[in-house]
């Protein structure tokens, strides 16, 4: 029996040296592994590599996005040189499927990691900003990092000022997530989120905007860490397209406003209809107005919790507590729509539409907010 508890002990503390041993080797930051996806490289991927490796950085991991034979030499020499480990992708398949394809990768081969690294490819990310990012890495393990840029400095290509500051207001405004550098290719990205990033869409700029708006659904803190802001020939290398790519980007809101939008259309046009069926009539303190908004708001509302609920929040909260959300919210964007038209109508003669317009525009904005920060907090995100 004596032997058989001295047994268990001597495993129980293998077993407890074992994972010590893990966490130390993961103290140091530059054991942290640094994914970098590149399409079509020249030698600032090497000079990148080289400068990696000069600053002691322990695992390098490169993605080759189907750049094809032209820039194979690169690749191999990332290989043979700097002994990276290299994926290549036989064709074009995006940054964001680049980033999942390492994430993957990272997951298998390094599952003691506490995250990685992502940085570009064109000489924007210096070792030291990387270094950096990965301390904050291993000080916030449950945060996603992110390498921030100072876009007010004179060597900022204007396209990469304007498309970064139009990105920041409308993430802040309709996603909740305010984050001064939304374009930043260098991030610290935990193991845990590198999980769930592997199911989330996007294959190309987009999926680093989706990422954002997943870690307000699953209420993940951001650390911003200041980086040098790097141009190198106004950034005229770099394959995000400012107009193409900022499209795609700003349609992940467009079910956003698509919704809500087209919930005010239903509602308008019911609130109309019953306008017409009960115009004149009167049910005690009870106006056929006040009728008219109640009827047609509770149908416009099943129609937008259900477009909401399924497609734009894609909640993973149980069916009844956001209804029951939702529906509370409902009933007070009612009952304040009915109140404000039935005080607002005597000023207008008779235009009943007309006083429900800009009445809904403002409840429309308020309404907004509150669905996003209490109604689906914590379970909306773009799966």
């Amino acid at each position: 029996m004596k032997r058989y508890i001295l047994k268990l002990i001597k495993k129980a503390w293998l077993l407890i040296m074992e994972k010590l041993e893990k966490q130390m080797k993961y103290m140091d930051a530059k054991e942290v592994p640094v994914i970098i996806p590149s399409y079509e490289p020249d030698e600032k991927l090497i000079k990148l590599l080289g400068d990696l490796r000069d600053e002691g950085f322990k695992h390098l991991l490169l993605v080759d996005d189907g750049s094809g034979e032209a820039y194979r030499h690169f690749f191999e020499q990332a290989k043979s040189d700097f002994d990276c480990d290299v994926m290549h992708h036989a064709v074009n398949l995006g940054k964001g499927r680049a980033l999942k394809t390492a994430f993957n990768y990272v997951l298998q081969k390094f599952p003691d990691a506490p995250g990685c690294i992502t940085a570009d490819s064109d000489g924007q990310h210096s070792p030291e900003c990387i270094l950096a990012c990965a301390e904050a890495l291993l000080e916030h393990p449950d945060a996603l990092i992110m390498g921030c840029r100072c876009f007010d400095k004179e060597n900022v290509p204007a396209r990469s000022e304007f498309g970064n500051k139009c990105t920041r207001v409308v993430m802040k405004y309709l996603a909740g997530v305010s984050v001064s550098d939304t374009q930043t290719g260098l991030r610290g990205i935990p193991a845990f989120f590198m999980k769930e990033l592997l199911s989330v869409k996007g294959e190309r700029f987009e999926f680093e905007t989706n990422m954002l708006i997943e870690t307000k659904a699953d209420k993940i803190p951001i650390i911003e860490v200041p980086i040098q802001t790097i141009y190198i020939e106004e950034n005229k290398t770099s394959h995000f397209n400012p107009i193409k790519d900022s499209i795609k980007i700003y349609m992940i809101f467009g079910k956003f406003l698509f919704s809500s939008l087209s919930s005010s259309v239903v509602d308008l046009v019911l609130f109309s209809m019953f306008c017409y069926l009960l115009k004149g009539r009167q049910w005690g303190s009870i106006t056929y107005l006040t009728a008219a908004t109640v009827f047609a708001r509770v149908l416009s509302a099943i129609y937008n919790y259900s477009l909401n609920y399924k497609v734009v929040f894609q909640s993973k909260s149980s069916l009844p507590s956001t209804m029951a959300r939702y529906f509370l919210l409902a009933v007070v964007q009612m009952s304040l729509s009915a109140f404000l038209v039935n005080k607002l109508y005597p000023l207008f003669g008779g235009a009943e539409v007309l006083v429900k317009i800009p009445v809904d525009v403002l409840l429309f904005f308020i309404s907004f907010f509150i669905q996003r920060e209490f109604v689906y907090s914590g379970s909306a995100g773009q799966k």
